[in-house]
């Protein structure tokens, strides 16, 4: 089945993929009016069951994550659009509890700016889960400030309060539960970067500590690649390829050529080293692949342009039996998937739709 993919102007792109409680793989890619999803028949099977729609009209950008209890977080930008006035922009969020279950209704967050104009500045929103199952949206306001609204355990949702010290920001912003449960947060800004982090789960995240690295904007990512410790990726904006960063070292070049876009990352046990896999879109339109031993940049990443055309980032996930997945949306809108051999090094099955 083909899928009617969002375009023009403004239109939300991406795919995004999750691994339900018992082990079942989704997909989800951005169309007109929504989303559309496939999951998997049974976990770690070839097989997906026909395409189901998740609506919404007016998705222009979206953030998905899971919780500790693998329920999918949904936060989107809403825009709806009345005859001669200024756009009516909101923040949204809904869940699924369940692989290949229904959606929540969408319950609007609102918008933290309540000047109209202000208002349809709003960036793109991240959300983030706490160990505790508070969940955490965070959005860049039109003046380049951050702000943060926050679900408490109870179900009551908290105002929207401005994060101290954050001016400058571009672009949006990352933000991580690790397994220590402490949540961190990193931005691009106009002078360099930000980087917020708990100093124990539930605690404050304070100001954000800043640097003058310099990063292009909507390119960062983040994975846990040792106990409690992230690591940050982004596209250097002077053409040099691809950044690893860990706070209190020094940025590592990864090289590579990657297009516009965000890394996607994962780890994966290759040879029997635990490394870490990125994929991006390149400057082609193709989906590329790096891999190299985690948090042991310094001896290189080895690239791979798969050929595969995609018309978003890919998206990386493992499969229920640990095998890493990649998945891409095709020219015709829907997703193709590839999945990690038994062949040396990353060796990829042949791309497959659902």
């Amino acid at each position: 089945m083909t899928s009617r993919v969002a375009s023009g102007a403004g239109a939300m792109r991406g795919i995004w993929l999750t691994r339900g409680k018992e082990g079942r793989l989704t997909a989800y890619v951005a169309v007109e009016g929504g989303l559309r999803r496939w999951t998997e028949d049974r976990p770690g099977g070839m097989d997906f069951g026909d395409p189901a729609p998740v609506q919404l009209a007016g998705l222009t950008d979206l953030s998905v994550t899971q919780d500790a209890n693998a329920y999918t977080h949904f936060v989107g930008r809403r825009e709806r659009r009345a005859t001669g006035r200024e756009p009516v922009v909101d923040v949204v969020h809904a869940i699924q509890y369940q692989s290949a279950r229904p959606v929540t209704a969408w319950r609007s967050l609102g918008n933290p700016d309540k000047d109209p104009e202000q208002a349809s500045g709003l960036g793109r929103p991240v959300v983030v889960v706490a160990r505790s199952g508070m969940v955490h949206v965070f959005v860049r306001k039109a003046d380049g400030g951050l702000t943060l609204r926050r679900e408490q355990g109870d179900g009551k949702w908290l105002g929207w309060r401005d994060r101290r010290g954050a001016h400058g920001v571009e672009g949006a912003p990352v933000a991580i539960t690790l397994s220590s449960g402490r949540i961190e947060l990193f931005a691009a800004t106009s002078e360099g970067t930000l980087h917020w982090f708990q100093k124990e789960a539930a605690g404050a995240l304070g100001d954000g500590h800043p640097s003058r690295l310099a990063v292009a904007p909507g390119t960062v990512s983040v994975l846990e690649t040792g106990p409690d410790r992230p690591t940050f990726y982004w596209t250097d904006p002077g053409g040099r390829g691809v950044v690893a960063y860990r706070a209190g070292a020094w940025p590592v070049a990864l090289g590579g050529a990657p297009g516009e876009g965000a890394h996607a990352a994962s780890r994966a046990f290759l040879d029997g080293y635990d490394c870490t896999v990125l994929a991006h879109r390149g400057a082609e339109g193709t989906a590329v692949l790096g891999v190299g031993v985690t948090e042991d940049e310094g001896n290189g990443m080895w690239w791979s342009d798969t050929g595969v055309r995609s018309l978003a980032a890919p998206a990386l996930a493992q499969d229920a039996f640990g095998r890493l997945v990649v998945a891409v949306i095709g020219e015709d809108g829907v997703p193709r998937l590839a999945r990690q051999t038994e062949g040396p090094g990353l060796t990829l099955s042949e791309w497959r739709a659902p």
